[in-house]
């Protein structure tokens, strides 16, 4: 069904191509999951099979790619839109409606199907995906989360042969990537599509995958085998991998059904030890109760148009602290953090970060004492490079100049100062925002979805980052679907759904009392504390055989 010969693809200007000799072979109603660090070429293969690249992108492909027979290089884009259906990293580019419904009929309408047909996929998608009680809702007014899906909903109601998507699920919180995902296996499974996926958060995805492709450097030839086969020696695996290959379990299971049937000599090893860290993994002690308080809501409640988006929450967040987010889509997350910044007004209650109530404050006032990084990491970028936006951002903040660009190199290493924002990925878009607010450090540090697009290497690089901020006495708070980071790095989890908090505690009280934002390694050790991998280690380090 999709066939890479000899492929590689050069863009203008670029030290190098961005893949190279790509021999990929994925046959049809299979699922074929590519991984690798943020940066390797993933975007570029996946737009090749498409067509994007290099009819839209630019830049040179050599070699071939056939997508159901027809040749990427002679087909445009649009010849190829009854046979592939995409969705890219970021949902907004790929609206072209303005409400849900709308949007779903959209590519149907360009493909010219007959209206009762149109109408018949539109209610079986709506309802596959979860997203009848949107279908009059405004996109702008969606989540994020809610944006991802409909973005899906709308390749899939023409039915194409092939689906490719990058990043699927970043944005989705853990339920809902379940039914995702499982709409896409029964499209495989049943009508016999094909799925190519490029997706960092392997947890979710890797048990389902038929072929794993690891794209290991930019520009190195990609290797290709089994999920088990290229999950044993990948630089990039989920923690189920990272405990299998800690416990010396072969071939390494590749879900947490597999380790669980696999684990009581582990448990047996760690029965008698705890954790010893808290948040794991040698990370910052929780803070006293008499560190000041830097940012709270008092009865909280805002409203979003028609929809009560909070109601009455109540939250406060101390120096030194860190506080994870969750909840599903939808939930009222990122809403809290924008009231905090004053980009929501109340409705009732207060917001407060210091001594100031936010959407009362002017920007200058608020830079020094709270920053979000929002979702679109786009909407804080404005300059032409990365060395502009650095220079640019250390005399907003009054900070040494070179204090941004240390910040980009400890998230991402290697991103020369003459890259065009636009040309990074979305993972490393992101990593820029943050270094942008960190910059004025800020005491109140707000990060909505802060580890999507960003492979494990670069996850762990701002977990550390974030630590040290903690350590200095900053105060964070991640709205977060990533069940992982929230283990390995919050002192606490608040739970929010329907706009209310749910949920106020411990990390490992909160998360081992809630099967959907458990982590792996506590699904796998369930009679046990162990929220993450590097707990784990710690103990089996400490412990003789």
């Amino acid at each position: 069904m999709i066939r890479f010969e000899q492929v590689s693809v050069v863009y203008d200007g670029a030290p190098g191509p961005a893949i190279r000799d790509v021999e990929l072979t994925v046959p049809e109603g299979e699922l074929c999951l590519l991984v690798g660090p943020s940066g390797v070429g993933k975007s570029t293969l996946l737009g090749a099979v498409s067509g994007l690249v290099p009819h839209f992108t630019g830049g040179t492909l050599r070699g071939r790619v056939t997508v159901a027979g027809r040749d990427t290089r002679t087909h445009k884009p649009r010849e190829l839109a009854d046979a592939v259906g995409t969705v890219g990293q970021d949902p907004l580019a790929h609206f072209v409606t303005d409400t849900v419904e709308d949007e779903l009929a959209y590519g149907m309408e360009s493909l010219g199907l007959a209206p009762d047909v149109m109408r018949r996929r539109v209610e079986e998608t709506l309802d596959l995906l979860g997203l009848a009680e949107l279908r009059d809702r405004p996109i702008a007014s969606l989540s994020g989360g809610q944006r991802q899906r409909v973005a899906i909903g709308s390749v899939l109601t023409p039915h194409p042969r092939v689906l490719v998507l990058d990043e699927p699920t970043s944005a989705l919180d853990p339920g809902s990537a379940e039914e995702v995902l499982a709409v896409l296996q029964r499209l495989v499974h049943d009508l016999g599509t094909t799925v190519l996926m490029a997706e960092h958060r392997l947890e979710r995805v890797v048990q389902y995958a038929d072929q794993v492709v690891l794209l290991p450097a930019p520009g190195e030839p990609p290797v290709s085998g089994t999920p088990a086969e290229i999950m044993a020696v990948s630089p990039v695996h989920p923690p189920v991998v990272g405990l299998g290959r800690l416990a010396g379990w072969s071939p390494v299971p590749l879900s947490v059904r597999d380790a669980r049937r696999r684990a009581g000599d582990l448990r047996a090893r760690l029965a008698d030890r705890a954790p010893e860290s808290t948040p794991p993994g040698k990370g910052p002690t929780p803070p006293t109760p008499e560190a000041a308080v830097v940012g709270s809501a008092s009865g909280l409640s805002v409203r979003r148009g028609r929809i009560a988006a909070l109601r009455g929450v109540d939250l406060s967040v101390r120096s030194g602290e860190t506080v994870a987010l969750m909840g599903r889509n939808g939930a009222g997350k990122s809403t809290l953090l924008g009231a905090l910044v004053g980009l929501h007004a109340p409705t009732s209650g207060t917001a407060r970060v210091g001594d100031l109530a936010p959407h009362r404050s002017s920007p200058r006032d608020l830079i020094r004492r709270v920053g979000l990084v929002p979702q679109e990491p786009r909407d804080l970028l404005y300059a032409d490079t990365v060395a502009a936006e650095c220079a640019a951002a250390d005399e907003d903040a009054g900070a040494e100049p070179g204090t941004c660009r240390g910040l980009v190199t400890g998230l991402l290493p290697d991103v020369p100062d003459a890259t065009h924002p636009r040309d990074l990925s979305e993972g490393q878009r992101l990593a820029l925002a943050l270094a942008l607010i960190l910059t004025a450090r800020p005491p109140l540090i707000l990060l909505d979805e802060p580890t999507r697009g960003l492979d494990y290497a670069a996850k762990s690089r701002l977990v550390d980052i974030l630590r040290d901020l903690a350590a200095d006495g900053h105060a964070i708070v991640l709205a977060t679907h990533d069940v992982e980071l929230a283990a390995e790095l919050a002192h606490r989890v608040v739970i929010l759904a329907d706009g209310e908090v749910v949920a106020d505690g411990p990390t490992a009280e909160v998360v081992l009392a809630s099967p959907s934002f458990a982590p792996q390694v506590a699904k796998v050790l369930s009679t046990s504390p162990w929220l993450t991998l590097t707990q784990v280690r710690e103990a089996l380090e400490a412990t003789p055989e």
